[in-house]
């Protein structure tokens, strides 16, 4: 076992030997070739200087939330007192699509990038989605002119969602999923904390802002139409209580008052026998009347409390910081990317040569 760990040895020690060599033999067949690497190094360069010229520059909109946690329910008091009446007031948890991290991927889901796109856009030439200035400034038009079906397809702004045909099905799913890889990046900004970071890249400052900020507003109404559902119900439902409980009492108490404006003789007992019993009803609905309007506003400051969960902390403002590859940077990038795929052509050619000699 010795003598073979020790011929193990030599061989690693000789492999590595022999790379060192062979790396040294090919930084010297490079160096041979200096000029042709020099000359399409400047060309790389003249590239990368010219596509930094041409390229349009981009806008950055970035939008910061935060997500509340509300954990305890200070509320579960009065849920035994309106439970009597079938109000279920035991529904402010925070499970769900808002819980954790679930936030962010929701935000990228393509039911809010798609409530976002077919926002009316604002600050434009014409009355159009940002769909539809998505696809003006990425000039997608272009791009599709020769399938007939996409050369005109829009996405008018009073159309109804539901009316599609499958071509803009198809179109606006691509849509969102490009500006989901390309455009797109909702993260935390710290692991620690609860803000949310949402920001939009594009080549329109107009857009790059009003997506943001839709895709944020969209997910926000939302949480108010779905989280506060249960307890919206459960307003309705005592405030549908309480009005006829006081037209009840209404009733109770103009009948009190003409029995009583009948009746004057007070040797006729039998005639205070319809009076004690409107009285008597009178009081009843009186009491649950008081209980109604108790559990009514306990349910509105239910409802209330689950509405702010998200609180908007830094919205993209006008004008929007500018993007765009310097002519330093892409002299740099492209004088790089040239000079490296000379080496690997060189180099390849070299080893194509032996190979076959």
């Amino acid at each position: 076992m010795d003598q073979y760990g020790q011929n193990i040895a030599g061989d690693t020690e000789m492999s590595i030997k022999e790379l060192i060599l062979k790396a040294r033999k090919w930084i010297n067949f490079l160096l041979t070739k200096w000029l042709i690497i020099a000359i399409v190094g400047i060309l790389g360069i003249g590239l990368g200087i010219f596509y930094s010229v041409i390229k349009r520059p981009t806008y950055k909109a970035e939008l910061t939330f935060i997500v509340e946690d509300n954990k305890s329910n200070p509320l579960s008091a009065y849920a035994g007192i309106a439970s009597q009446f079938g109000i279920d007031l035991s529904g402010t948890s925070t499970s769900g699509v808002f819980a954790g991290d679930n936030i962010i991927g929701f935000l990228k889901s393509r039911l809010m990038i798609e409530k976002a796109l077919l926002t009316e856009a604002v600050n434009v030439n014409k009355k159009m989605t940002l769909a539809d200035l998505y696809i003006s400034i990425n000039e997608k038009h272009k791009q599709w002119k020769k399938k007939i079906e996409l050369a005109n397809i829009s996405f008018p702004v009073d159309v109804d969602r539901k009316k599609f045909s499958l071509v803009q099905d198809s179109v606006l799913g691509e849509l969102c999923k490009e500006i989901l890889e390309k455009n797109l990046i909702v993260e935390k900004v710290d692991k620690k904390l609860s803000f949310i970071a949402v920001s939009c890249d594009s080549k329109s400052e107009f857009f790059s802002q009003q997506f943001t900020e839709n895709l944020v507003k969209d997910a926000i109404d939302f949480y108010v139409d779905t989280k506060t559902l249960r307890s919206k119900s459960n307003v309705d439902k005592l405030q549908q209580k309480a009005d006829s409980m006081e037209q009840l009492l209404n009733r109770k108490t103009y009948a009190a008052a003409t029995i009583q404006d009948i009746n004057q003789n007070p040797a006729k007992r039998i005639a205070t026998v319809g009076l004690e019993l409107d009285s008597r009803d009178k009081m009843i609905l009186q009491t649950i009347y008081g209980e109604v309007l108790k559990n009514l506003e306990v349910s509105k400051m239910s409802m209330l409390q689950d509405i702010p969960l998200i609180q908007v902390i830094d919205k993209p403002i006008l004008p929007l910081k500018q993007e765009k590859l310097g002519k330093l940077k892409g002299a740099i990038f492209g004088g790089f990317v040239a000079v490296f795929f000379a080496c690997v052509i060189l180099i390849l050619r070299k080893l194509y040569a032996e190979v076959m000699a």
